[in-house]
């Protein structure tokens, strides 16, 4: 079960022979049905990843998933960032996730609102400051279990939340769940924009759609003058979706109010909706669902 996958999934196959390679070959033809059972049973699936870090990129994940949930949208919110998990954080997740009611093979997603489920390994560790110290096997072994071990249950959305980059947890989501589509998160400066341009090329490679980008801390008005300021320049964005056809979903402002909910345990688009960055997501939201 993915408790036990916690500390076992390190562990290489016991046993010798023929024999615990034919138990270790029939594991996987189980789980590998029991994948396909639970992605039959969700309509949508979103893959939010980016090629460099500290872009917003969880902060993206979450907002969606809060604001899908909030149309009335059964959404679940899976996080892939098995070393640097920062979901639990905002969401205000702290116990660890039960096992799902006459299941006892099926872990039961952390209700956090209306139509919102989350699944992060930070609620499966006694300890949350345990380092996750583990090679690609065990990594793609804990993937692939959060879709085959949970109960997601019917889904019109699922959010996946992945670390930077084009490695590992990238690679087994897109082999886990061939139909996601991507959106890509950048900051508008170069030095972004040259990472998301290897997301662009590895999207392509494992022949993931991408339904667009997003450009996340844009230009903001400065409280007390009233003068726009770019902080991380403009438009990189947009100027990168045009050069590689891909459809610009839209431009967030960079907003304190982000950091403060997302350190308090409540995405900001939970409760605020009248502000600048509630309106912007709105039309990343409509630019991402016309899609579908």
């Amino acid at each position: 079960m993915i408790h036990k996958s916690v500390n076992e999934a390190k562990k290489g196959t016991s046993g010798c022979g023929s024999s615990a390679q034919q138990q270790q070959h029939i594991k996987q033809q189980e789980q590998g049905e029991m994948m396909k059972q639970a992605l039959k049973k969700i309509k949508n699936k979103l893959f939010v990843l980016s090629g460099k870090g500290g872009v917003g990129k969880s902060s993206i994940s979450s907002n969606l998933a809060v604001s899908l949930a909030k149309k009335g949208f059964k959404t679940g919110l899976m996080d892939v960032d098995l070393h640097g998990p920062s979901i639990a954080q905002m969401f205000g997740i702290k116990d660890m996730l039960n096992m799902a009611p006459g299941d006892k093979q099926l872990l039961a997603p952390k209700q956090v609102m209306d139509n919102l489920t989350v699944v992060t390994i930070q609620a499966l560790m006694q300890d949350k400051d345990q380092a996750v110290i583990w090679r690609g096997p065990a990594k793609t072994g804990m993937i692939n279990q959060f879709v085959a071990n949970v109960d997601w249950g019917e889904l019109d959305f699922l959010v996946i939340d992945a670390p930077p980059g084009t490695g590992d947890e990238p690679i087994s989501v897109a082999q886990a769940i061939p139909d996601a589509q991507a959106i890509i998160v950048t900051t508008p400066q170069e030095v972004a924009l040259a990472d998301i341009r290897k997301s662009i090329s590895f999207c392509k490679t494992v022949k993931l759609k991408t339904l667009g980008i997003v450009e996340n801390m844009g230009s903001f008005k400065c409280p007390h003058c009233n003068e726009s300021i770019a902080l991380f320049n403009t438009g990189g964005g947009k100027a990168t979706a045009k050069q590689f056809g891909l459809n610009f979903l839209g431009s967030i402002p960079f907003n304190l109010e982000v950091v403060k909910s997302g350190d308090s345990g409540i995405p900001l688009l939970t409760e605020a909706t009248d502000n600048e960055f509630a309106k912007n997501f709105e039309t990343i939201v409509a630019n991402i669902t016309k899609q579908l």
